[in-house]
């Protein structure tokens, strides 16, 4: 990325901007003058006596391109767009951007000061506070979740009790915060194809999916052995660990054989960015009680 803003790239646009320019001024020098007579421009005729003549263009049309010219001119001694040169008048978009968000702040302030200082659960049940916290929340996390926060595959659901993290306000603040990574390990080396089966079955028993039965209980060993670490010796999760409970029925990639297979032999790895420096404590507050209330139920 050096390379982009090096000095180099620098006077290349400045070149090319400034020869694009000198262009569009000898095109329309060219087309100012006033033939005393029309002249043919290829020397083509059509139908006897339809032909291509070179003649000027209508006088208003060729001072409008005049004008445009000048505009780029003015445009680029005032704003910024000939190379590194930011204009006399020193605007930026980023500056623009700051200025604008300074003036929000100064008018959301206030609103935000006030929720930020309740508890998570008083906030989720604020009508007010809850109608913010949904707009901030298809804004910034319905792209993942979906508009209705049901999640798709690889994205929880966060309407149902199922939090691989943990559903307490604080712990939601922190994920919202500084984001998490989940990973499982992969096992397909360790146990092969049959015991990758074996584990699969084992799995949906514990959630009361139809399963093999023999395969379920030499299943039952192999969780032992390789799952209880993380999933707990009742397979009830570890949201410590962002472990999933594997006796509901919350399943983040699917419940199918195929699918608990492949994600026992390959693994899987997910990950949720953090919104905390972005968003600030105050946005981060009105978020959290949001989707804490999605699966509290706050009165209404």
């Amino acid at each position: 990325m050096a390379d982009f803003v090096s000095g180099f790239w620098n006077m290349y646009v400045m070149g090319l901007v400034a020869l694009s320019l000198l262009f569009c001024l000898f095109v329309l020098m060219s087309n100012n003058k006033r033939e005393t007579g029309p002249v043919e421009l290829h020397g083509h005729v059509w139908d006897e006596n339809l032909a291509e003549y070179n003649n000027p263009l209508p006088r208003w049309w060729l001072y409008l391109f005049w004008l445009t010219l000048v505009f780029a001119v003015v445009y680029l001694i005032l704003y910024p767009g000939f190379g590194n040169f930011k204009g006399i008048l020193g605007w930026a978009s980023v500056g623009q951007y700051q200025a604008e968000t300074r003036k929000a702040d100064e008018r959301y302030a206030p609103i935000f000061a006030k929720y930020e200082g309740m508890d998570v659960a008083a906030v989720a049940a604020d009508t007010e506070a809850r109608a913010m916290g949904q707009r901030l929340f298809v804004t910034y996390c319905a792209q993942c979740h979906g508009s209705d926060a049901r999640g798709a595959k690889g994205f929880p659901n966060l309407t149902d009790k199922a939090w691989h993290w943990g559903g307490e306000p604080e712990t939601i603040k922190a994920t919202i915060t500084t984001g998490r990574i989940g990973v499982m390990t992969p096992f397909g080396p360790t146990l092969g194809a049959d015991g990758v089966k074996d584990a699969a079955n084992y799995v949906r028993s514990l959630a009361g999916l139809a399963h093999d039965s023999l395969r379920a209980q030499r299943g039952a060993e192999l969780f032992k052995q390789n799952c209880v670490a993380c999933h707990g010796p009742e397979a009830k999760g570890t949201p410590a660990m962002g472990a999933p409970d594997l006796t509901d029925s919350a399943w983040l990639y699917g419940s199918s054989e195929m699918t608990i297979m492949e994600t026992i032999t390959n693994g899987r790895t997910n990950r949720m960015p953090g919104f905390g420096e972005f968003l600030g404590d105050a946005k981060v507050h009105l978020l959290a009680a949001y989707v804490y209330g999605l699966s509290n139920q706050p009165a209404q």
